[in-house]
């Protein structure tokens, strides 16, 4: 991958190659060139001084003692880490090759957690297989450091909810048959008691116990964005639907039960924007819970039920919100910069809340606000290796397609001792049901500070954010519109002074690097270079070779004609 990128670099920022005396990178055995010149060493050199910053992301609360679990990376591979109390020192727990899987916007999963009982232990999730994403389950000893596998390697295993009484966690697995992904309980204590609760064909995935363990809160996927909300019994597998099947599609997450389990609380865009609703067991009536004006990311509800913290979308920012239950009156907050909360954590048996917090200053760091004291405190101080103040402020910019949709991105422009009109990389997210928010840029900022590229993270249709109709107005035939929302924005660009039209990069990870892809053939002559990664590059081939149960799920945003009904509706060659 660095090599890929180095050679972007050049194609973006030089009209001719030759690398002159210079040591250059030495090309591996394994990577085919053609045409590319040298690399020089300077490059990758100066790329890592902007690469060398940290991050720590919050994994669980100790049950019985305020410390916590974080994940970070020190070396080659992220691991877990125990901080024993704000602005303290770190103490590595695992040491996995490779290391633990980093929760991301498109997978804000935690990493690990903790028996409620007596965190004597904790269940984390690793893929040892190499990198094909199966996952499994490990149970590691807080005594003696000991880990050990709890079910077959091969399996895709979700991410494990543990009982509140402790003891027990519920987990998905494909360990059945290796196409379905069913619901299992276990001890992990011992192994040995794992069972399949119930029958169930598809996507299925976890979502939280009854207060009385006695049953579940499981989540059938239709797609990513159409799922039901059902009740299980974790004695005999029997399943009732707790949210519609029926009338207007729509999608039901984070579902939680109520303290005294007679409630469940779940996020839903049904209606439009994203909301939290409450919905009566014992009848399936819901009722809205947050306010109208407000989209919502995420939430959980406090261990004593009588508060729910929210993570709301502010656009390219998030807040923080508690509110009483009882009156559904948000409490007042220490206010924090502008950037980007995620996984919200209670600590156990207090009001406590910590989350992740990262800005354009910071990639992340885990933070806690005392919501009955109204006291911020910061737990880890994480290095970074490059000021981003020293570069413009990030804007918000708008287009409209070529369809007439208007679209939005982020555009972070260089330092401004880069005089002319600049090149310009367009950073395509995967998903497609990702977004872009304002945030840290990373080893980007060398693009930004050394080179004078100028970076644009677009929010092509289909991503999420920007209510249900803009993100379903990729599916199926209308995937081709993706690809003019990127038309449209080279037409922006071209309207720009200070923005070279005729330096332009695509890059883009997984499906991004499938439409980066797609467009540079679209419009070939305004391109000057493309970088994708891990990329699709024909939608039958994808939805032939993926996993049956992900089949499924993605025929309902690319088609079950994907590449037959696209390849028919290709929009001509751009010529300008």
């Amino acid at each position: 991958m660095r090599h890929l990128i180095c050679a972007a670099i050049l194609a973006l920022v030089s009209s001719s190659a030759g690398a002159g005396q210079q040591q250059v990178i030495p090309i591996p055995p394994s990577v085919k060139v053609d045409g590319m010149p040298p690399i020089p060493q300077s490059i990758a050199d100066d790329l890592a001084r902007y690469a060398a910053f940290r991050d720590a992301q919050l994994v669980a609360w100790h049950p019985t003692k305020r410390q916590i679990l974080i994940n970070t990376i020190f070396g080659q591979f992220a691991q877990i880490h125990l901080v024993d109390g704000p602005g303290r020192a770190r103490t590595q727990l695992t040491f996995l090759s490779p290391g633990v899987p980093r929760a991301t916007a498109a997978s804000p999963f935690s990493a690990a957690s903790f028996d409620p009982s007596d965190g004597s232990t904790f269940v984390l999730r690793r893929d040892a297989t190499g990198g094909t994403e199966g996952y499994s389950l490990y149970r590691y000893d807080m005594p003696t450091g000991q880990i050990t596998p709890l079910n077959d390697r091969r399996s895709a295993s979700g991410v494990p909810v543990w009982s509140r009484q402790g003891k027990w966690i519920a987990y998905r697995s494909s360990e059945r048959n290796g196409k379905d992904r069913d619901i299992f309980v276990m001890q992990p204590s011992n192994p040995t008691t794992a069972r399949r609760v119930g029958d169930t064909t598809g996507n299925w995935d976890v979502e939280d116990w009854s207060p009385d363990g006695s049953s579940l809160l499981v989540l059938e996927l239709a797609s990513n964005s159409v799922t039901t909300i059902w009740r299980m019994d974790v004695a005999t597998g029997e399943k009732k639907a707790l949210t519609p099947r029926d009338g207007e599609p729509a999608g039901w997450f984070n579902a939680r039960f109520s303290a005294d389990g007679r409630h469940v609380y779940a996020l839903s865009d049904k209606g439009g924007r994203t909301r939290v609703w409450r919905g009566a067991v014992a009848t399936g009536a819901w009722t809205p819970v947050s306010s109208e004006a407000d989209a919502v990311d995420s939430f959980e509800l406090s261990p004593d039920g009588l508060m729910m913290a929210m993570i709301l979308d502010r656009g390219e920012n998030t807040d923080v919100q508690v509110l009483d239950l009882g009156t559904l009156k948000p409490r007042p907050l220490p206010s924090l910069a502008t950037g980007v909360m995620s996984q919200l954590i209670w600590r156990p048996g207090s009001r406590e809340l910590a989350f992740t917090f990262a800005s354009i200053r910071s990639q992340g760091d885990v933070y806690s606000v005392d919501t009955s004291l109204g006291t911020l405190t910061r737990w880890t101080f994480s290095e970074v290796s490059f000021n981003p103040d020293a570069l413009p402020a990030p804007e918000v910019i708008r287009w409209k397609s070529e369809d007439g949709l208007l679209v939005s991105g982020i555009l972070y422009r260089p330092s401004t001792k880069f005089t002319g009109p600049r090149p310009v990389m367009i950073s395509l997210h995967g998903g497609p049901e990702q977004r872009d928010r304002v945030r840290f840029q990373g080893r980007s900022n060398y693009f930004l500070n050394e080179l004078g590229i100028a970076i644009i993270y677009p929010n092509v249709r289909g991503s999420i954010g920007f209510g249900r109709k803009f993100e379903d107005a990729d599916n199926g035939k209308a995937r081709v519109g993706a690809i003019k929302d990127v038309g449209g924005l080279l037409d922006w660009i071209a309207t720009q002074p200070d923005l070279d039209k005729s330096r332009v990069l695509l890059q883009g990870p997984s499906y991004g690097g499938y439409l980066a892809l797609e467009a540079s053939i679209v419009y070939a002559d305004r391109i000057r270079c493309v970088m994708a990664g891990a990329a699709m590059t024909n939608l039958v081939t994808f939805l032939e070779q993926t996993g049956p149960d992900r089949q499924a799920n993605r025929r309902v945003e690319y088609g079950d004609c994907a590449h037959f009904c696209y390849r028919s509706r290709r929009l001509p060659v751009r010529r300008n």
